[in-house]
């Protein structure tokens, strides 16, 4: 019988509460996860509308501060499994 920590599924908002900052419980989550504590679940509208607010407000002289390429790649080490 194998074992597998709790799971808990993120919403946009609660994506975007755990990568923008340290003190949320959301952002909590995210570490249990790293440390294989807990499992985390989030589907492609969550990290679409995490991609839609870095890129709409997330820019210096009216460009996007982050590449796609640089996004991806965050999407990819993200302790987070996409459904």
């Amino acid at each position: 019988m194998s074992w597998r920590p709790p799971g808990y599924r993120f919403t946009a908002r609660e994506l975007v509460k755990a990568l923008c900052s340290d003190e949320t419980d959301e952002s909590k989550l995210l570490m249990a996860a790293i440390y294989g504590k807990v499992e985390l679940f989030a589907d492609s509208t969550a990290w679409n509308g995490f991609l839609w607010l870095v890129m709409s407000t997330a820019k210096i002289e009216g460009k996007p501060i982050y590449t796609g390429i640089e996004l991806g790649a965050l999407k990819e080490c993200l302790p987070i499994v996409w459904v």
